[in-house]
C-alpha cells in the first residue's frame, strides 16, 4: 500500500553483514524530488571505506570460506530467498523507492516486480554454469571449467534503482563472486534495505556489501582497486571513459558498461497510427523520460508525419503530472535540480535551432523539478536535441521518406544501445532489424526487456550484455585443465 510517509531505517554502510558508520563520520542527504525536501542522511563512503568492504568481500571470497564451500544449488535458493524477502516487502520498497526517485507508487512496485523476476531467474542459473570436455588431440582429457571472477564492483544508477541492482546482484551471486556496491547518491535507500535483506536471507558475511557514496570518491575507489577484479557500471558515457581508463590503469580489471542511448524508432506509413502514437508516447515518456533506451528520435514516414503530431499532442495532453502517491499520476518529477536545469536547456536549444515545440516545453508546478511533456516537431539530425541524450520527457519527430534513408540516418550515431520500428510490412521489419546497429531491436512494440533475454548496446553506448545467459560470462573465467593419459602398450 501507498505511503507517502514511509519510515526510513537503513542509512548506514552495509559491510561484512553490518550498518557502520562511514570512517570520516561525513553524511549527505538524499531529497524527495517532488517537493525538494530531504528524507534522511545518508553515511558517505569514501576510498577508506571501499578499502574496508573489498577486504570484507576478499576475506568471503577466500578458498574454504562459508560462500566458497556453498554448493552451487544453495546460491540459487539464497537468490530465491532474498527474491521472496523482496516480494514481502515489497510496498515498504516502492514506498522508499518513490519517495526517493519519485516515479509513480505504481511504476515502482512494477521495477520491484521485475527485479524479483531476475533474481529467480539467475537463481535458476547457479547450478546450470559448467565447463565442456574437448577432445583435444594427443593423449590428454582436456576440460573447462568455469569459475567466480572474484570479488566485484558494481555501480548503479538512479533512473531504476532497484531493478539495476537485480540485474547487478543476479548474475554476480549466481556465479559464486563477492559484491560491492555503490548506489546512486541520488537514490541509495532501496540498495540499502536490500542489503539488510541478504543479511536477513542468509548470505555469509561480506559477500555483499553496499557503500552509498559519491563517483568521484567511493565510485573511482571501487574502480581502481587492486582487488577487485570486475566492475560493472550503468550511467553516461563519461563516466563509462573514466571507469574503463581507470579499470585498465589499475589491474586490468574486467569491465561492462551499460551506458546512453539515442534510440531510434521508425514508424512507416503502413502503421496502425493509434497503435504507433502509443507505443512511440511510452517509448519516450516512460519513467519521465529518465531511461538510457527511450525512443528519444523518432522518425516517421511523411505520409502519415502531420497526423502523427496531432494524435501525439492529443495523448500528451491526458498524462497526469504530479506526486508520485497521488492517484492516476502517471509522470512525477525529474531526480533532481542538476537533471531538472539540463533537461530546460535542451528545451531552450531546441527552440533557437528551429525545431517547432508542439507541446509543453516548461516547468510544471510550483515545487519540486517537474517538467510538462514536451514534444518537438520538425526536428532535423544536425540539431542538438537530435544528437544529444537529454535523458527527459522530450520527443523529438523526424520526418523520413525511404526504408534505405531512414536506416543510414539511424546509424547515424555514436550510440547504439536500442532500436524499434512499426510497420505492417514485414520485409521492412527484417530489413531494418539487420541493419540497425543497436543492441535490441523491437518490432512493433518498445522496450520489451526480459531477464532471459541479453541487453546491451553497441558502439558507446556500452561493452558487454546484461541479463540472459549473457549476461554471466563479465562474472566468470575459463579455466582449461589437460590430465595427461596413460599410453596403451
Amino acid at each position: 500500500m501507498a505511503n507517502p510517509n514511509q519510515q526510513v531505517v537503513y542509512t548506514k554502510l552495509f559491510i561484512n553483514n553490518e550498518f557502520v558508520d562511514s570512517k570520516s563520520g561525513k553524511t549527505f542527504p538524499t531529497v524527495n524530488p517532488a517537493n525538494c525536501k530531504k528524507i534522511a542522511e545518508i553515511s558517505e563512503a569514501d576510498k577508506e571505506d571501499v578499502d574496508v568492504a573489498v577486504a570484507a568481500a576478499k576475506k568471503a571470497f577466500a578458498r574454504g570460506s562459508e560462500w566458497r564451500n556453498l554448493d552451487a544449488s544453495a546460491r540459487g535458493r539464497l537468490l530465491n530467498k532474498l527474491a521472496d524477502l523482496v516480494a514481502r516487502d515489497i510496498d515498504t520498497l516502492a514506498n522508499l523507492e518513490s519517495l526517493d526517485n519519485g516515479k509513480p507508487f505504481g511504476d515502482s512496485v512494477f521495477d520491484i516486480n521485475c527485479a524479483i523476476d531476475t533474481f529467480r531467474y539467475y537463481a535458476g542459473w547457479a547450478d546450470k554454469i559448467h565447463g565442456n570436455t574437448i577432445p583435444a588431440d594427443g593423449t590428454s582429457l582436456t576440460l573447462t571449467r568455469k569459475e567466480p571472477v572474484g570479488v566485484v564492483g558494481q555501480i548503479i544508477p538512479w533512473n531504476y534503482p532497484i531493478l539495476m541492482l537485480a540485474w547487478k546482484w543476479g548474475p554476480a551471486i549466481a556465479a559464486g563472486c563477492t559484491i560491492v556496491l555503490k548506489p546512486a547518491e541520488a537514490t541509495p535507500l532501496t540498495a540499502l534495505y536490500c542489503a539488510a535483506l541478504t543479511k536477513e536471507a542468509g548470505f555469509p558475511a561480506g559477500v555483499i556489501n553496499v557503500l552509498p557514496g559519491y563517483g568521484p570518491t567511493a565510485g573511482y575507489a571501487i574502480a581502481t582497486h587492486p582487488d577487485i577484479h570486475k566492475v560493472a557500471f550503468t550511467g553516461s558515457v563519461d563516466v563509462g571513459k573514466i571507469i574503463m581508463e581507470a579499470a585498465a590503469k589499475s589491474n586490468l580489471k574486467k569491465v561492462s558498461l551499460e551506458l546512453g542511448g539515442k534510440s531510434p524508432l521508425v514508424i512507416f506509413d503502413d502503421a496502425n497510427l493509434d497503435e504507433a502514437v502509443e507505443i512511440a508516447h511510452n517509448a519516450i515518456f516512460a519513467n519521465h523520460g529518465q531511461n538510457c533506451c527511450a525512443g528519444s528520435r523518432t522518425f516517421v514516414q511523411e505520409g502519415i508525419y502531420d497526423e502523427f503530431i496531432k494524435r501525439s499532442i492529443e495523448l500528451v495532453k491526458k498524462r497526469k503530472l504530479g506526486d508520485a502517491f497521488e492517484k492516476d499520476v502517471v509522470q512525477g518529477p525529474q531526480v533532481d535540480e542538476k537533471i531538472f536545469n539540463r533537461i530546460l536547456k535542451y528545451v531552450e536549444a531546441g527552440k533557437k535551432e528551429g525545431a517547432k515545440l508542439e507541446f509543453g516545453g516548461k516547468r510544471w508546478g510550483n515545487e519540486g523539478y517537474f517538467i510538462e511533456p514536451t514534444i518537438f516537431s520538425g526536428v532535423t539530425d544536425g540539431m542538438i536535441i537530435a544528437r544529444e541524450e537529454i535523458f527527459g520527457p522530450v520527443m523529438s519527430v523526424f520526418k523520413f521518406k525511404t526504408l534505405d534513408e531512414v536506416i543510414e540516418r539511424s546509424n547515424n550515431t555514436n550510440y547504439g544501445l536500442a532500436s524499434g520500428v512499426i510497420t505492417s510490412n514485414i520485409n521492412n521489419a527484417l530489413v531494418f532489424a539487420q541493419a540497425v546497429q543497436a543492441g535490441s531491436v523491437w518490432v512493433n512494440c518498445y522496450d520489451a526487456v526480459v531477464p532471459q533475454a541479453p541487453f546491451g548496446g553497441f558502439k558507446q553506448s556500452g561493452a558487454a550484455r546484461e541479463l540472459g545467459e549473457d549476461g554471466l560470462g563479465p562474472y566468470l573465467e575459463t579455466k582449461t585443465i589437460s590430465i595427461k593419459l596413460p599410453t596403451n602398450n
